[in-house]
Order: C-alpha cells, then structure tokens, then sequence
C-alpha cells in the first residue's frame, strides 16, 4: 500500500511541474507585448493577433495529443512538446513580420505548449486513480500550473528589465526542456499496472466515444462555460500589463500582479479539488463564474492604484484555472477515463476559442478605443452566463 501511494505521489508531483514549467512560460507571454511592440515594426494588434492563434492552436492541439497518449502512451507526446516549444520561443526574436511572428509565437511555441498540457497530464494520471481521488489529484496538477506562474512571472520580467526582452525569451526557451527529464518519471511510473474501476464504456472505440460526448447536453453546457473560462484568462494574461500601463503604472505591478494571479489559484486549485470530492462540481463552476463578474464590476468602480491592482489579482487568482479541476471532474464522471485526455481536450478547445477572442478582441478595442473599457463588459455579461449554463448540467454524485 505505501509503494502504491508513493507511485502516485510521484506521478502526481512530476505532472505537476511539468505543467508548472509550460503553463508558466504561456502566461508570462503578455509581459512580451510591450517590448516588442517598442523594439520592432509590429504593433499591437500583429502581437495581439499572434497570442490570439496562440490560444487557438493550443486548444485545436490538446484533443488531437490527447488521442495520441490515450492510444500510444504520453512520454513521446511530452518530448516532442517540449522540444517544438522551446524551438518556438527561440526563434521569436528572429519573426519581424506578422506572418513569422504568428508561427513561432502563435504555433509553435502553442503546439508545443499544448503538449504539456492539462488533458494530457490530468489523463494520464487520472488512469492510475480510484474515482474518489481524481479531484484532488486534478485540482494538485492544476495547482502546479499557477505555481508555474507565480514563478515564472516576476523572473521574466526581471530578465526583460536587466538584459532585455529577446534574453528573456531565451531563457523561457532553455527552461521549458526540463519537462523532458520530468516526462521520464511521470511515465515510468505510469508503466505500472494500472487501477482498472470503468466498464461498460471502456469498450467503446474512441470515435464512437466522442460522437456520444457531443450528442450529450452536459456535455455542451459544460464546452459553453469553459468557453468564456477562456476568454477570461486570455484577455487577462495578454492585456493586464496594458491596462496598467493605461493607469500610469510600471511594468513591475503587472509582473507582481500575474504572478499573485499564480501564487492564490494554488490555493484556488486544492480547494476546487477539495470541494469536488464533497459537493457536486457544476455548483463549485457556477460559484467560480459568478464570482468573476463581482470580481470585475469591482475592480470598475475602484479607483486604479496599485493596491487595486493586486487585491484584483488575489481575488481573481483564486478562481484563475481553479476551474479545470471540476471541469475534468465532470467529463470523467460522464464518460469514465480511457478517453478522458481527447474529451477533457475538446472542451479545452472550446477554453480556448474563448481564449482567442479574448486576446484578438482585447487588442483591437485597444487599438481602435485606446483602452479596454468594452471588454471588461463583455467579461461580466459572459461571467453571468457561464455561471447559468452549467447549472443544467446533470451531474450523478
């Protein structure tokens, strides 16, 4: 029994980190807009646009790496992540046009990304754990992810600040390798028999499996909400340090702020993890949904100091990608988890066809308005819905 839970410690904490390394360096991205924009011929909108693709390709990616580990294992799908990431954000500095900047930033540095991330890290681990564990287990590896960026945040813009923003993304470039090491030892350990508690539905071949999912109300109100989860993040992670420069602040509250983003969905992430083993997950979504849009009407009506900024990112932090623990709760208590890597992908695709409007459309009302008043509307307006359509969602204890 304790060679089995330290098994699953192991896998655990190891697909943690990797999460925290790619996720980390994803959302320390926005921190590039302003630099680029200064340093290059590309403007806002070429850079919004490339992060916008961004947020796309690693959405359209995640389903399809997704099927890959859940048919071929997950090692070999984490290697080439890593390795077509770091490629990705190596090349960047060299993109002066749209065109280029879209494939290193927007695609290459997202495939990569997408690798190494949350279906394919929850899926893998979630296959060598009891029902009742799942949860936790999802809201831990989450919690990696926002550790990832409470870390990597404030360095990279230390970086930027002391030697410039090209060795900056160089140095994000080297870090995302040691995933490959990490991948090593999250598979190693999955090689071990594995617990085997689904039936009926482990039978199903995987395309029928999806063409099932999709027929499912759940299963779309679910899509629905996590959509504007994305939209959410996006626009946030790629525009925050915008909107404080706006407020005639420095470069550093944003760093500061993204990163209390990270360091409280830690906590935001263990306790959705928490909560889905003790209530059902569709009640602790709609919570998250409409706690944003108190969130924001707040931030609004606050007068924009510095400590608005952080109070906004600490409360915001707590719900940042809590979210992804009862999500991926929820697909697997519909369908059980031989394919939960492809299905927890698709609604990931759905987050992150959010996530591209979030970021295309934060960086044309800025270039069209010269601020971002709009989008903070349309935040609140999909904050309330995203807290309605999952309340329909039936969800067996």
């Amino acid at each position: 029994m304790q060679n089995d839970a330290k098994k699953i410690w192991i896998t655990i904490i190891a697909a943690s980190l990797i999460l925290a390394i790619t996720m980390g360096v994803r959302q320390s991205l926005g921190l590039f807009v302003e630099p680029i924009d200064n340093s290059t011929s590309l403007d806002i909108v070429s850079i919004s646009f490339a992060l916008a693709i961004g947020q796309l390709v690693w959405g359209f990616i995640q389903p399809l790496f997704g099927a890959v580990a859940d048919k071929r294992g997950s090692f070999g799908v984490l290697v080439l992540g890593a390795i077509v990431m770091s490629l990705g954000l190596a090349l960047v500095p060299f993109a002066n046009t749209d065109f280029t900047l879209m494939l290193t930033l927007g695609i290459l540095c997202s495939a990569g990304a997408a690798a190494g991330s949350f279906s394919i890290l929850i899926g893998a681990t979630a296959k060598n754990l009891p029902a009742n564990k799942r949860s936790f287990a999802s809201g831990f590896i989450n919690a990696g992810g926002s550790f990832g960026q409470f870390i990597f945040a404030p360095i990279t813009q230390v970086v930027i600040n002391g030697l410039g923003w090209i060795c900056a993304m160089i140095t994000l470039a080297l870090s995302t390798l040691l995933t490959i090491p990490l991948a090593k030892t999250l598979t190693s350990q999955n090689k071990k028999e594995q617990i085997k508690i689904e039936n009926p539905e482990n039978e199903l071949k995987l395309k029928n499996q999806i063409f099932i999912a999709l027929k499912d109300k759940s299963y779309i109100c679910l899509h629905l909400g996590f959509f504007t989860c994305g939209f959410h993040v996006a626009f946030l992670s790629t525009h925050l340090p915008g909107e404080v420069a706006l407020c005639g602040h420095s470069a550093s509250v944003s760093a500061f702020s993204l990163a209390l983003i990270g360091f409280f969905n830690i906590f935001g992430s263990l306790y959705a993890g928490y909560l889905g083993t003790k209530y059902k997950m569709k009640y602790i979504l709609t919570a998250m949904y409409a706690s944003r849009a108190l969130m924001i009407i707040a931030y609004m009506l606050a007068p924009k100091t510095e400590l608005t900024f952080y109070i906004f990112a600490i409360s915001l932090g707590f719900t940042w990608l809590a979210t992804v623990p009862p999500t991926a709760g929820i697909v697997a208590k519909l369908f059980g988890t031989k394919y939960l890597g492809t299905l927890f992908g698709l609604t990931l695709l759905s987050h992150q066809t959010g996530g591209f409007l979030g970021a295309f459309l934060g960086g044309l009302n800025m270039n069209h308005t010269g601020n971002f008043t709009w989008m903070w509307y349309l935040d609140i307006v999909l904050a309330i819905f995203a807290a309605l359509i999952n309340l329909p969602i039936k969800e067996e204890k």
